[in-house]
């Protein structure tokens, strides 16, 4: 029974940020279009704010990780 609670913390421990990730890129995606349809010049600006919301489910698959290596799976 304990293998089944680890390994659904793991899975909610990765789940849960991509799918605020996933909420957060739908949200960035338009107005960076709009933004970069006005002004070009914003496109570093646009990569940076794209890849900041993906750092969520990096560390949510590191946090599920260290989950499972510190259960011994």
């Amino acid at each position: 029974m304990q293998i089944f609670w680890i390994t659904l913390s793991a899975a909610l421990a990765i789940s849960i940020p991509a799918l605020a990730t996933a909420w957060a890129q739908s949200r960035i995606g338009p107005a960076a279009a709009a933004s970069l349809a006005e002004k070009p010049e914003l496109s570093a600006t646009v990569i940076v704010m794209l890849a900041i919301p993906e750092t969520m489910s990096i560390l949510g698959f590191v946090v599920a990780m260290f989950i499972m290596l510190r259960a011994g799976g």
